[in-house]
């Protein structure tokens, strides 16, 4: 399948970050241990546009920092209709499989952990979510954006199908 990443430039886009995970990594030398932190970040503006970053430092705020930078360097933009998704999708990352499903109005986020940061970052209101397999933040975060590029809503699938939009809802 030919995938199509859609890329968004960060000019005039008012992002907010959400710090999903942060771990203390060791690294031993010959003159003992030394640490370091690693930090994945989500940003997004609430309005469909969202990208992940991971940011490796010396110190914690270093690390988130450089981890919001590297986000903003990835953002993708996602069909948000009425708050929710445009259809069901699946989508697996290493261990981590996602699962999301539209829901309708006043049903909020059901998800957990990582996927949450992602969808509420998105912009998402409403939506059914579940993680199988690995709970590996990292994974998660990546198994849920590519769930997220897949999604596609009427006017890209009428597009791609050179067909009117009535057709596609009416076979």
């Amino acid at each position: 399948m030919n995938k199509e990443v859609k890329r968004v430039k960060t000019i005039d886009l008012e992002l907010k970050d959400r710090l999903v995970s942060i771990q203390r990594v060791t690294k031993v030398t010959k003159g003992g241990r030394t640490f370091s932190f690693s930090a994945i970040v989500v940003v997004g503006n609430e309005d469909g546009v969202a990208g992940y970053g991971l940011g490796k430092a010396n110190e914690v705020t270093a690390a988130i920092a450089k981890g919001v930078e590297d986000a903003k360097k990835n953002l993708i933009r996602v069909p948000v209709i009425n708050g929710t998704i445009p259809h069901v999708q699946y989508a697996k990352y290493g261990g981590a499989s996602v699962f999301l499903k539209p829901a309708s109005e006043g049903t909020g986020v059901k998800a957990g952990g990582a996927m949450r940061a992602v969808l509420e970052s998105v912009g998402v209101r409403n939506v059914l979510a579940k993680s199988k397999g690995s709970s590996n933040p990292h994974n998660l975060v990546k198994a849920t954006f590519e769930a997220l590029t897949e999604l596609r809503d009427a006017y890209t699938v009428a597009n791609q199908r050179s067909i009117s939009l009535d057709k596609v809802f009416n076979g």
